[in-house]
This record gives structure tokens, sequence and C-alpha cells, in this order.
């Protein structure tokens, strides 16, 4: 048997950065620690964050004023949330990955230049309901490209000249290009029509060595958080490309009637997915290879 690992598989920059930025403050602190949300969508990083001492909660309510550290997640915040801390003197270390923070900063400022925002994304994702908050009140998400149709039309209704489209990080790149070709043949030469493809690079190769992996393989696991955006859209790739593609958690979720009989076996792990999880699945793969060889001989 034939494994092969995607070498983009796990924690990505902004992820790595707040778990490890998150242990270092719980190293130093002399403050109860609490984090607005997962920190990311991973029950494993989770769980392990909780035995170190944080507190994880969904509402700057929760927060007992003067007493803590407060953790922003590295999906982010709404702007709201910032002012209420601070209104409160919430002392808070901002893990919110760069890149998402980078989407906040051009929502804000073409909102503040009369621009109608469209972003692509799941309305009810943690980093979405963050960055609705910076696009002021002439907005419209699409989260599948059918929805575009409608968008089109609220756009039309509000009379702006100006239309920005931003994405979510860890958007599905291919639906992405389908909006866009859609609302620059709607658009053409009719509004200002401006596009900043905000998916992160991470994702970006992270989904296109997918769909190489499982269009070279006989079996595609994909490894991370079942509420993972991004874990998702692996998924959906590698189920696109390759018959046989499951979704696990961990090596719990796997059975030996998942891994035997398959010649290659390609793995690929989302964004939040810690290395501890994939080098279990590894593992229990090579058990069970190692186990099918030794019956083979008795036989």
């Amino acid at each position: 048997m034939e494994i092969i690992i995607g070498k983009t598989a796990g924690f990505c920059y902004g992820v790595e950065k707040a778990v490890e930025g998150a242990k270092l403050e719980l190293n130093k602190a002399n403050k109860k620690i609490y984090c607005l949300g997962e920190i990311v969508h991973n029950k494993e990083v989770v769980k392990d964050l909780q035995n170190r001492g944080i507190k994880f909660i969904e509402k700057p309510d929760e927060i007992p004023e003067n007493t803590c550290k407060v953790i922003i997640r590295a999906h982010g915040i709404p702007k709201q949330t910032y002012e209420e801390c601070a209104k409160r003197n919430i002392e808070i270390t901002d893990f919110t990955c760069p890149n998402v923070l980078k989407i906040h900063d051009i929502a804000e400022k073409y909102k503040e230049k009369g621009y109608y925002i469209i972003l692509v994304g799941a309305k009810n994702h943690p980093e979405n309901i963050g960055t609705i908050s910076f696009c002021g009140k002439n907005m419209s998400v699409i989260e599948q490209v059918e929805d575009t149709y409608k968008a089109i039309e609220e756009l039309k209704n509000s009379k702006k000249e100006n239309c920005l489209v931003i994405a979510q990080t860890t958007y599905h790149l291919g639906k992405f290009k389908k909006i866009e070709e859609i609302l620059k043949k709607e658009f053409e030469d009719k509004i200002n029509l401006e596009i900043k493809n905000t998916i992160c690079m991470a994702t970006e190769l992270r989904q296109k060595e997918t769909e190489k992996i499982a269009k070279e393989v006989n079996k595609m696991i994909i490894i991370g958080g079942k509420n993972s955006s991004n874990t998702k859209k692996l998924y959906e790739i590698a189920s696109q490309n390759c018959k046989e593609a499951i979704s696990i958690e961990t090596k719990e979720d796997l059975t030996k009637q998942d891994i035997l009989g398959y010649a290659k076996i390609g793995i690929m792990a989302g964004a939040s997915t810690p290395k501890e999880s994939i080098e279990d699945v590894v593992k229990m793969i090579e058990e069970s290879d190692t186990y099918e060889e030794k019956e083979e001989k008795k036989q």
C-alpha cells in the first residue's frame, strides 16, 4: 500500500499563530484567560487548550470585568465586540488571522468610500459574521453560485454605481471564479466592479493539491473538524475527483474497512488539524497494511 500525504496538510500560518500564541499567553498569565468562540475549528485543539486552562465563551457579557485577559480567535470577531471590550476595559490579545484582518480593513475602507459590498462565503460562519460588521448596511452575501442572482438584484436596487466583491478566506476557489464570471457578465461597463480574491494562498494551494492527489489515488481521506469550513471544501473537492473519499475528525472515525484493500491512499487535512491527528491516521493505516500482509501470507 502507498500513502500520499499532502504537503500542505495541517495547520496554516494563521491557525499556528493563534494556537501557539494562546499557549504562550497561558505560560505568562497572572489572570484567568478566556477565548471568544473556539480558537480554531478543531475539537482536539480546543480540548487541549481547555485542559491547559483556557475558558471558551461565546459572548463578551460572560467575561468578568477587569479580572481576566481575553483571546480573540483566529476567525476574528465583529467590530461591535471590539468596542464592547474597550468600553468595559477588558484586556484583549488578538489572534485573528492576518488575512482576515486584511479583509476587515478592505471592507471598512470601501464602505467609507460608499461602495456596495458583496461578500462571498457562508453567512453564519464566524469569520464572516466578523467581516459583515465592517461592511455596513449596503451589502449582500453570496453563499452558493446560485445566490449570485439575488445579490445582483439587491445591488441594482441599491442604485450604487460602485461595488466591491470580497471572499471568505477559505471559500471554494472554483465557485468564486464562477461567481466572478456571472458578475462581470452582468455588470460589464454598467458599474464600477472591483473584485478582490481574498481567498488566502494557503487555501488555494491546499485545494489544488487535494484535487491533484485525489485524481491519483484509490481512496482519499480528509482529516479535520466537522465544523471546519475549509475541511468541508477539501472533502467536496476530494469527492469530485475520487470515487472513494471520506471525511474524518480523528483516527477514531476510521475503520479497517475504510482502508483495507486499497493500493494507494491519499491524505489531506484541514487548516486547523494538528499534525498529531495526521500522524495517528497514518500510523493506523500502516498498521492495518502490515496486518493485511500477514493475513495474506497465512493463506
